[in-house]
């Protein structure tokens, strides 16, 4: 277990008594991390992401146990599915005293593949994950300029006629969508940083990317929506790197 020996010792623990039962379920072939253990950024505050992977003619009756099998390996005080972020395979876990939050992904060895990063094997029965795993595969999914492109200056238009109405809820709402799925991606990716949402933009955004970062965080008035709007675009055309659609964008503008 020298693997853990640089991350926080709640989840060493965990993980020190946790994969040695998940061993005795013949059924699995491996344990592997990802996330900030895999990136070396690990502190207290982290999650422990696990990819729990299983032989293909079991995945369907291991799917159906999971809690079971996850309830059985520490203090577990509740789980559920994660079809909420889009992935019904991922458990999300709440362990403690102390509290450890654990994300556990059930996947067949046959879709070991389909994969955003190359995990960190824990353990593995008879090096099954190795020989599975081709390492050219792992892709983190990257902005893609004109998807945003095409779609940006309609959602402006769409958040500026939200604050005409008087939606600020909505307003709010929607300026922190284009801050997550716009403008976080695109300055972490320009400062060589993994383009996932707004996940610690703070170490990676310059000082100025984060003074107008701050500019996109409002209040519950108009104008102060206004001005966030105003700065989200500012930002995304600082970051914007093709040709845009001029009309598309003066037209929203105004």
């Amino acid at each position: 277990m020298n693997i853990f020996s640089d991350i926080p010792h709640v989840h060493s623990s965990f993980l020190q008594n946790s994969v040695p039962k998940l061993q005795q379920d013949p059924r699995i072939l491996g344990v592997a991390a990802g996330g900030s253990m895999l990136l070396g950024t690990m502190d207290e505050f982290s999650d422990l992401d696990l990819i729990v992977v299983v032989a293909p003619e079991f995945y369907a009756a291991v799917l159906r146990e999971r809690k079971n099998i996850v309830g059985n390996i520490d203090t577990l005080i509740e789980a559920f599915t994660g079809e909420h972020v889009g992935e019904s395979r991922l458990l999300i876990c709440l362990y403690g005293p102390p509290l450890l939050h654990v994300d556990f992904k059930f996947i067949s060895i046959a879709d070991i593949n389909d994969r955003v990063e190359d995990p960190l094997i824990v353990w593995e029965r008879e090096n099954a994950l190795s020989r599975a795993m081709d390492p050219g595969k792992a892709k983190f999914p990257h902005p893609d300029p004109q998807w945003i492109e095409e779609r940006f200056w309609t959602w402006v238009h769409y958040g500026a006629t939200k604050i005409g109405r008087g939606e600020l809820f909505e307003t709010l709402d929607f300026i922190s969508f284009l801050r997550t799925t716009v403008i976080g991606p695109l300055i972490l990716e320009a400062n060589n940083a993994r383009p996932q949402g707004v996940r610690k933009i703070e170490n990676h955004a310059t000082q100025e990317q984060m003074e107008r970062l701050l500019g996109t965080v409002a209040t519950y008035t108009r104008q102060s929506c206004i001005q966030a709007l105003r700065e989200l675009i500012t930002l995304y055309k600082s970051c914007r790197r093709i040709e845009g659609n001029a009309i598309a964008e003066q037209y929203a503008i105004d």
